[in-house]
């Protein structure tokens, strides 16, 4: 909706008419108020140069809200980390054996 809706404010001719079926977004949301962004002089430079992963504070993937307030909604944090030791001591156990 957003998209066609500046397309038709920006007076853009649509070539093809918009499919009837709802389109899935992915979306970041950025939690701009920090003091490394500060001032924001270009929010593309920011972006890009000056925001880090730990300044997202909501994610929307395929439509569906993944994150919100820096919480994860779709997976267990801890569980995760978990599974990830266990893999990390299989690699270091094939990188340098036990004496």
């Amino acid at each position: 909706m957003a998209t066609l809706s500046g397309a038709k404010a920006l007076e853009w001719r649509i070539v093809s008419a918009p499919s009837k079926q709802a389109k899935k977004a992915d979306v970041i949301v950025v939690d701009t108020h920090k003091p490394h962004l500060t001032p924001m002089y270009n929010p593309y430079s920011h972006l890009v140069y000056a925001a880090k992963g730990s300044d997202v504070s909501h994610c929307v993937i395929n439509g569906r809200l993944v994150m919100e307030n820096r919480k994860h909604l779709t997976l267990n944090v801890q569980e995760v980390l978990r599974k990830a030791m266990e893999v990390s001591k299989k690699v270091l156990s094939w990188v340098s054996p036990p004496p």
